[in-house]
């Protein structure tokens, strides 16, 4: 008699994900004034989780680490647990890459200008003809990078942005070398 196929596991969508995770989120606020057993229960299954997910990064080669790291539920694991294997400036500046098509959009831009010390540094432009609402765009846009950049790098303290300077003015050679000449 020939055996029945397991059925594949059930996968989640990553709307579903983020749902779960919504609604995670509200069923632990709401254990975080009774400590107990249910909060130890949590805490506990999360060191667990967590180790677990570290002997995988343990036992995968620069290949896989990459192609996991690529993986945002994954990534945003892996830096809940501290074992993200790569360093917070380049998962900062990959967050604000995931950002800028969304900026761009918008008519604005956004850029990764690295990090001093534990600060994240961004530079952030706001495009021209956007009205009275400029202000409170600007103060959206620089949010959501501060947001996305310590979600994906919470050892860094801060994010600041840098003064948009302009692109120097274009001088064109000839005038610099015939005013000796006369």
């Amino acid at each position: 008699m020939a055996e029945a196929a397991t059925p594949a596991p059930v996968r989640l969508a990553d709307p579903d994900v983020e749902a779960r995770l919504a609604r995670l989120d509200e069923v632990l606020a709401g254990l975080e004034p009774v400590p107990g057993p249910a909060t130890e229960a949590v805490r506990l299954l999360t060191e667990v989780y967590g180790e677990a997910l570290a002997r995988v990064l343990d036992h995968a080669d620069e290949q896989l680490a990459g192609r996991l790291v690529q993986d945002e539920l994954l990534e945003h694991l892996m830096v809940l647990h501290d074992i993200h294997p790569e360093p917070a400036d380049r998962r900062a500046a990959r967050a604000v890459e995931r950002l800028r098509p969304a900026v761009q959009e918008r008519g604005g831009d956004v850029e990764w200008a690295g990090v001093e010390g534990q600060v994240a540094r961004v530079r952030l432009a706001t495009g021209g003809g956007c009205g009275s609402g400029c202000g409170d765009g600007a103060s959206q846009v620089t949010d959501a990078v501060r947001e996305a950049v310590l979600a994906a790098a919470p050892e860094l303290t801060a994010v600041e942005p840098l003064p948009n300077t302009p692109a120097p003015a274009f001088v064109p050679l000839t005038t610099l070398t015939h005013r000796g000449a006369r």
